[in-house]
């Protein structure tokens, strides 16, 4: 069977985050006061192969844990679904 997930990375709320902070600092030049507290990640997508959508989410885990986030400074939260 195959799957996608999609895979969202975040720095760590503990953490400063200069791309977001330059991101919220310039809304306002832009007129979006209203907007603040940006913080920068990436979204990675990707596809498995494997029997279950079980194992998937655990192949998927892996792969964040081993590779895909720098668990010091980052989140990471994903989504499992058969395609």
């Amino acid at each position: 069977m195959k799957f996608k997930a999609e895979i969202d990375v975040m720095p760590l709320d503990a953490l400063l985050d200069p791309q977001g902070k330059a991101v919220s600092n310039s809304m306002g030049n832009i007129g979006l006061n209203e907007i603040s507290n940006v913080r920068i990640g990436k979204h990675i997508r990707l596809f498995v192969e494997a029997d279950s959508k079980a194992i998937a989410a655990e192949k998927v885990d892996e792969a964040c844990k081993k590779m895909l986030a720098n668990q010091i400074m980052e989140s990471y939260s994903f989504s499992v679904e058969e395609v």
